[in-house]
């Protein structure tokens, strides 16, 4: 049983708090089973302590032995300390998810030697009001108890997609950088609006809501998005004069080009990682 359970984190920022909050509001596993750890900054992790009721301590004072499940959230490149450090001290029952970008769930199983079950998890910024899309992928070693543990945690903080590790690249064109993409559009929509004249007291929330409604429509009648764009677009409309000259100054082209550009870019910093980690 989950609520059974001790979850420690190895790093103390924002996506660890993302996922703390969400484990403690959700009740999934008791706040005092919940340890949050970081090398030396003591003030943090009075902090996660005070406002989530979890226990905060040093990295080195981790009581392993408690543990059943560790999450890795500190950053990439502190990687390698991180499974040195936890070699000689991680037992085979215990699963490791790791939230580090860029790095494989196989570096990680052959730097802890032995057979770890791993699951790699991509949040993205959105779990930060509990809204995340989230994608894991399973190491050699995982079973489906430890799948059904990560997805308990990850649900907390959103919605939790289960993919193959080679699809990480692009979920991250799509899910990790997509928050991005929908600031660039809102910026370009506000100021196109108050410019035009419309109360910039209300621009932001209209062209939000509007983007949200679009969205909750998509995932509730389970139509395709060219289906549904068809349908609120008449002949000679307004809806149709606007889709006209996102066509014609490529519009569509624009959001193909920026999601491979950032799925390339996220497979070069994995190539980037692990070639520094091996060298290092």
């Amino acid at each position: 049983m989950l609520n059974e359970k001790t979850i420690g984190f190895i790093g103390a920022g924002s996506m660890a708090e993302a996922m703390v909050s969400g484990i403690v509001a959700s009740d999934i596993v008791p706040a005092e089973n919940v340890i949050v750890s970081n090398r030396s900054n003591e003030n943090r992790l009075n902090e996660l302590q005070g406002k989530y009721g979890v226990l905060g301590v040093a990295k080195d004072n981790l009581p392993f032995e408690d543990l059943d499940i560790i999450v890795l959230a500190m950053k990439p490149k502190d990687i390698d300390h991180a499974l040195s450090f936890l070699k000689d001290k991680i037992k085979p029952h215990q699963l490791l998810l790791s939230v580090l970008a860029g790095i494989s769930t196989n570096y990680m199983e052959e730097g802890l030697l032995g057979n770890q079950p791993v699951i790699r998890v991509m949040p993205n910024t959105s779990s930060m009001i509990g809204e995340s899309a989230t994608a894991i992928s399973t190491g050699t070693h995982v079973g489906m108890a430890h799948v059904m543990d990560a997805q308990a945690i990850l649900s907390t903080i959103g919605k939790v997609y289960t993919i193959e590790e080679e699809q990480m690249d692009v979920f991250t064109g799509v899910a990790g950088s997509g928050p991005a993409y929908f600031y660039y559009l809102m910026e370009h929509m506000e100021k196109t609006a108050n410019e035009a004249g419309l109360d910039e007291n209300v621009t932001r929330d209209v062209i939000a809501q509007t983007i949200l409604g679009a969205a909750k429509m998509l995932l509730t009648n389970h139509e395709e998005p060219e289906s549904l764009r068809k349908k609120v677009t008449s002949p000679n409309g307004t809806t149709a004069a606007g889709l006209e000259a996102l066509r014609e100054n490529g519009g569509g082209k624009a959001i193909s080009a920026a999601i491979k550009g950032a799925t390339q870019r996220s497979k070069e910093i994995s190539t980037e990682n692990e070639k520094v980690l091996v060298l290092s």
